[in-house]
């Protein structure tokens, strides 16, 4: 396991980092559409992350104005009950907000509260400022600050995201560690000099061997003790 020095602040990604987003999308969808089997809400949710994934793109491309996660999910929402048929103006408008009542991993809590008594503790989200508010509530997420990208009106992997963080931190950036257990969220982390920790998850993006991170774990624990190994409090 690697020990990581020297860090003076950590950044972690959520959605699919802290929280499991396909997870808690496909139980809302199920909620939603309790006659559905699961084969048709795998479609609904794919249908979902595909048109969430095609806008930020087109955002990223200057193809669109920006819009923040909460418009774009009201968009898949709509399109997941156009295709199946769901009607209820109530219903649909709760499915918009799935995306602040994901659950968090089974170690993101306890993971968060200890690095949190030894350094201060951000996240760092492309999701809009209201959804990581309520997000962070429902998940019961300690974190000293929630930075959302739509401070800066773009998405990950832009590099002036990751500058938000390291802004916000003021330090170095080689003193602020980025978690992430998305593989291209960390190559954009490394871009602006920040340090790399994968975590693995079952819903991440996976390193390549060409990747260069500070260090990759099976879980948060590993992380933790990772960085808090002969470290004063």
């Amino acid at each position: 396991m690697a020990v990581i020095r020297d860090i003076e602040a950590v950044v972690f990604d959520v959605l699919g980092t802290l929280v499991d987003e396909p997870g808690g999308l496909r139980a809302e969808i199920r909620d939603a559409l309790p006659a559905s089997d699961d084969p048709a809400v795998d479609e609904l949710l794919a249908l979902w992350e595909r048109h969430r994934e095609q806008e930020q793109q087109r955002i990223a491309w200057k193809l669109r104005p920006y819009a923040d996660t909460e418009t774009i999910d009201a968009e898949a929402a709509r399109r997941v009950a156009d295709r199946a048929g769901l009607s209820d103006p109530a219903t649909v408008a709760r499915l918009a907000t799935a995306g602040r009542r994901l659950p968090p991993w089974d170690d993101s809590v306890a993971a968060l509260e200890q690095l949190a008594q030894r350094f201060p503790v951000f996240g760092l989200s492309n999701a809009a400022h209201t959804t990581l508010t309520h997000l962070g509530a429902h998940a019961g997420l300690r974190w000293h600050e929630a930075l959302s990208a739509e401070t800066v009106r773009a998405y990950k992997p832009a590099p002036e995201v990751y500058r938000l963080a390291v802004d916000t931190a003021g330090c170095a950036p080689d003193r602020v560690l980025m978690v992430a257990a998305h593989a291209w969220d960390l190559r954009g982390a490394h871009a602006v000099g920040m340090r790399t920790a994968y975590v693995r998850r079952p819903v991440g993006d996976p390193p390549t061997s060409a990747d260069d991170f500070d260090g990759r774990y099976d879980g948060l624990g590993e992380l933790v003790t990772a960085l808090t190994v002969g470290r004063r409090r």
